[in-house]
């Protein structure tokens, strides 16, 4: 989600008790309170796919996926991640966590330059964290950067299936742009349509000879 506007400046208190009645969210970034803007139609498809596939995998697990509700504390700084692991989380009264295994940031042209910059640094300070990973809407790209490997970026397209390592799980890039709309998840199944129809009809064509 992008942050639309900035409003005045308040204190850690007054912006997570405001948070509790507010009815759009707000992230706290240097003392300042940024608006935030709705998301895409593919934006949530993306998300609600990450969120199925930690939910099912975490089941009877110490280890619970949260969507953009849940706030991450980083310093005296607020985010609100697109999804998030937390282990052993006991809750507290204002949403809100330091300890995330796993951080997932959907981008589109409006979030990009401060996920990938400002965010990205900020999350890597957080002694928890494990996988960053960052996910663009309008084309095809899922990015993965660990701790283990010095927060370097490993991509993967349609056809890659990636492993999340903290928490045991390999899912299809196919599996998260599960009904998304863009022109590389439209490509892509066009062209796995008409290789399974060629190859419908070439066994066709043998069983025939």
């Amino acid at each position: 989600m992008s942050l639309k506007y900035k409003i005045d400046s308040l204190s850690i208190q007054d912006y997570l008790e405001g948070e509790l009645h507010s009815k759009i969210k707000h992230e706290y970034i240097d003392g300042q309170v940024y608006a935030m803007a709705g998301a895409s139609t593919n934006h949530n498809r993306i998300v609600a796919n990450m969120l199925s596939a930690l939910h099912t995998q975490l089941r009877k697990t110490p280890c619970e996926p949260f969507a953009s509700d849940m706030k991450v504390q980083v310093a005296d700084d607020f985010y609100y991640p697109d999804v998030l692991v937390v282990c052993d989380h006991h809750g507290n009264d204002y949403g809100v966590t330091d300890t995330p295994i796993i951080i997932v940031e959907v981008l589109s042209k409006a979030t990009r330059k401060i996920d990938q910059t400002l965010k990205r640094q900020a999350y890597q300070r957080l002694e928890s964290l494990q996988e960053y990973i960052v996910i663009e809407q309008d084309f095809v790209d899922v990015v993965i950067n660990r701790r283990k490997n010095h927060w370097q970026s490993e991509h993967y397209f349609m056809g890659d299936e990636l492993y999340l390592e903290s928490v045991d799980l390999q899912i299809p890039v196919e599996a998260i742009y599960e009904r998304v709309e863009n022109e590389d998840v439209i490509n892509y199944l066009t062209q796995q349509a008409n290789e399974k129809t060629n190859a419908d009809n070439s066994a066709s064509s043998r069983d025939e000879a």
